[in-house]
Protein backbone atom coordinates (compact mmCIF):
# COMPACT_ATOMS: atom_id res chain seq x y z
CA UNK A 1 0.00 0.00 0.00
CA UNK A 2 1.52 3.58 -0.66
CA UNK A 3 1.92 5.83 2.17
CA UNK A 4 -0.27 8.88 2.11
CA UNK A 5 1.61 11.73 3.33
CA UNK A 6 0.84 11.69 7.28
CA UNK A 7 -0.58 8.84 7.39
CA UNK A 8 1.15 5.68 8.53
CA UNK A 9 1.19 2.27 6.79
CA UNK A 10 -1.31 0.57 8.60
CA UNK A 11 -4.17 3.53 8.74
CA UNK A 12 -5.69 2.35 5.60
CA UNK A 13 -5.76 -0.89 7.25
CA UNK A 14 -7.78 1.10 10.38
CA UNK A 15 -10.25 2.36 7.79
CA UNK A 16 -11.32 -0.32 5.98
CA UNK A 17 -11.73 -2.41 9.42
CA UNK A 18 -13.78 0.09 11.09
CA UNK A 19 -16.26 0.62 7.71
CA UNK A 20 -16.69 -2.77 8.04
CA UNK A 21 -17.32 -2.95 11.36
CA UNK A 22 -19.71 0.00 11.76
CA UNK A 23 -21.42 -1.93 8.57
CA UNK A 24 -21.83 -4.92 10.49
CA UNK A 25 -23.10 -2.70 13.65
CA UNK A 26 -26.20 -2.00 11.53
CA UNK A 27 -26.75 -5.47 11.32
CA UNK A 28 -26.51 -5.82 15.23
CA UNK A 29 -28.32 -2.88 15.58
CA UNK A 30 -31.41 -4.03 13.35
CA UNK A 31 -31.35 -7.10 14.76
CA UNK A 32 -31.70 -5.53 18.32
CA UNK A 33 -34.56 -3.79 17.44
CA UNK A 34 -36.23 -6.09 16.28
CA UNK A 35 -35.62 -8.18 19.12
CA UNK A 36 -37.51 -5.84 21.04
CA UNK A 37 -41.04 -5.44 18.68
CA UNK A 38 -43.03 -7.53 21.14
CA UNK A 39 -42.36 -5.56 23.71
CA UNK A 40 -41.69 -2.28 22.26
CA UNK A 41 -44.75 -0.60 23.53
CA UNK A 42 -43.58 -1.36 26.88
CA UNK A 43 -39.60 -0.64 27.36
CA UNK A 44 -36.74 1.42 25.42
CA UNK A 45 -33.93 -0.53 24.39
CA UNK A 46 -32.42 1.91 27.14
CA UNK A 47 -34.52 0.51 29.60
CA UNK A 48 -34.09 -3.21 28.41
CA UNK A 49 -30.42 -2.85 29.19
CA UNK A 50 -31.51 -1.80 32.68
CA UNK A 51 -33.38 -5.21 32.99
CA UNK A 52 -30.29 -6.80 31.90
CA UNK A 53 -28.10 -5.22 34.12
CA UNK A 54 -30.41 -5.94 36.44
CA UNK A 55 -30.80 -10.18 35.77
CA UNK A 56 -26.76 -9.97 35.67
CA UNK A 57 -25.67 -7.66 39.31
CA UNK A 58 -29.10 -8.92 41.02
CA UNK A 59 -30.95 -6.55 43.25
CA UNK A 60 -29.09 -3.08 43.44
CA UNK A 61 -29.70 -0.02 44.85
CA UNK A 62 -30.13 3.62 42.80
CA UNK A 63 -26.51 4.62 42.78
CA UNK A 64 -25.56 1.59 41.73
CA UNK A 65 -28.10 0.85 39.01
CA UNK A 66 -26.65 4.09 37.79
CA UNK A 67 -22.87 3.27 37.89
CA UNK A 68 -23.19 0.24 35.88
CA UNK A 69 -25.16 2.23 33.44
CA UNK A 70 -23.22 4.81 33.03
CA UNK A 71 -25.60 6.97 33.59
CA UNK A 72 -26.99 9.67 36.39
CA UNK A 73 -28.96 8.66 39.28
CA UNK A 74 -32.43 10.85 38.07
CA UNK A 75 -32.30 9.54 34.24
CA UNK A 76 -31.81 5.57 36.19
CA UNK A 77 -34.75 6.67 38.39
CA UNK A 78 -36.92 7.47 35.33
CA UNK A 79 -35.84 4.49 33.66
CA UNK A 80 -37.00 2.29 36.76
CA UNK A 81 -40.26 3.53 37.59
CA UNK A 82 -40.81 3.26 33.72
CA UNK A 83 -39.78 -0.29 34.56
CA UNK A 84 -41.71 -1.16 37.98
CA UNK A 85 -44.95 0.86 36.30
CA UNK A 86 -45.32 -2.42 33.44
CA UNK A 87 -44.04 -4.68 36.31
CA UNK A 88 -40.80 -5.94 34.87
CA UNK A 89 -38.63 -4.33 38.17
CA UNK A 90 -39.73 -3.76 41.63
CA UNK A 91 -38.45 -2.04 44.46
CA UNK A 92 -37.88 -3.60 47.86
CA UNK A 93 -36.12 -2.13 51.38
CA UNK A 94 -32.92 -3.18 52.04
CA UNK A 95 -32.26 -6.06 54.37
CA UNK A 96 -29.03 -4.49 55.62
CA UNK A 97 -30.22 -0.73 55.31
CA UNK A 98 -33.83 -0.33 55.95
CA UNK A 99 -33.63 3.66 54.78
CA UNK A 100 -32.07 1.78 51.57
CA UNK A 101 -34.53 0.57 48.08
CA UNK A 102 -33.06 -2.00 46.38
CA UNK A 103 -34.44 -2.25 42.56
CA UNK A 104 -34.97 -5.85 41.23
CA UNK A 105 -36.16 -7.67 38.47
CA UNK A 106 -39.50 -9.27 38.35
CA UNK A 107 -40.03 -12.81 36.85
CA UNK A 108 -41.89 -10.61 34.56
CA UNK A 109 -38.54 -9.21 33.66
CA UNK A 110 -36.95 -12.12 33.54
CA UNK A 111 -39.36 -13.74 30.64
CA UNK A 112 -38.66 -10.11 28.59
CA UNK A 113 -34.68 -10.40 29.02
CA UNK A 114 -35.14 -14.38 28.41
CA UNK A 115 -37.30 -14.14 25.05
CA UNK A 116 -35.52 -10.84 23.96
CA UNK A 117 -32.27 -13.03 23.87
CA UNK A 118 -33.67 -15.46 22.65
CA UNK A 119 -34.84 -13.78 19.55
CA UNK A 120 -31.69 -12.20 19.17
CA UNK A 121 -29.68 -14.95 19.45
CA UNK A 122 -31.98 -16.81 16.75
CA UNK A 123 -31.57 -13.95 14.15
CA UNK A 124 -27.89 -13.96 14.37
CA UNK A 125 -27.65 -17.84 14.23
CA UNK A 126 -29.85 -17.66 11.16
CA UNK A 127 -27.44 -14.75 8.96
CA UNK A 128 -24.25 -17.02 10.45
CA UNK A 129 -26.07 -19.95 9.07
CA UNK A 130 -25.65 -18.67 5.54
CA UNK A 131 -21.50 -17.77 5.75
CA UNK A 132 -18.69 -20.32 4.20
CA UNK A 133 -17.81 -22.33 7.43
CA UNK A 134 -14.40 -20.80 6.62
CA UNK A 135 -15.75 -17.24 7.00
CA UNK A 136 -17.28 -18.47 10.31
CA UNK A 137 -14.18 -19.67 11.49
CA UNK A 138 -12.36 -15.87 10.39
CA UNK A 139 -15.78 -14.33 11.99
CA UNK A 140 -15.12 -15.80 15.51
CA UNK A 141 -11.17 -15.40 15.67
CA UNK A 142 -11.93 -11.26 14.53
CA UNK A 143 -14.75 -10.97 16.73
CA UNK A 144 -13.23 -12.44 19.46
CA UNK A 145 -9.74 -10.35 19.43
CA UNK A 146 -12.04 -7.12 18.47
CA UNK A 147 -14.08 -7.63 22.16
CA UNK A 148 -10.82 -8.82 23.71
CA UNK A 149 -9.35 -5.34 22.36
CA UNK A 150 -12.72 -3.19 23.65
CA UNK A 151 -12.35 -5.16 27.17
CA UNK A 152 -15.52 -7.10 26.77
CA UNK A 153 -16.58 -10.40 28.16
CA UNK A 154 -17.26 -13.17 25.53
CA UNK A 155 -21.24 -13.45 26.23
CA UNK A 156 -22.00 -17.93 27.46
CA UNK A 157 -23.57 -20.73 25.58
CA UNK A 158 -27.46 -20.69 24.88
CA UNK A 159 -29.46 -21.37 27.90
CA UNK A 160 -26.99 -19.90 30.62
CA UNK A 161 -28.40 -17.32 32.71
CA UNK A 162 -24.86 -15.08 33.77
CA UNK A 163 -24.14 -11.82 30.76
CA UNK A 164 -27.34 -13.21 28.82
CA UNK A 165 -26.27 -10.72 25.87
CA UNK A 166 -22.71 -10.25 27.05
CA UNK A 167 -22.40 -7.52 28.96
CA UNK A 168 -20.66 -7.64 32.07
CA UNK A 169 -22.00 -6.66 35.78
CA UNK A 170 -19.81 -3.00 34.89
CA UNK A 171 -19.51 -0.84 32.03
CA UNK A 172 -15.81 -1.27 30.39
CA UNK A 173 -13.28 1.25 30.91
Amino acid sequence: MTESKGRSPDTGDVDAVTRAVLTASRVLVGVSARSLTAVEDKITLPQFRLLVVLSVHGAANLSTVAELLGVNPSTAMRMIDRLTGVGFAGRQASPDNRRETLIQLTDAGRRVVDEVTARRRAEIAAVVSRMDPAHRAALIEALTAFTEAAGEPAVPPAGHHAYPLGWPDHPPR
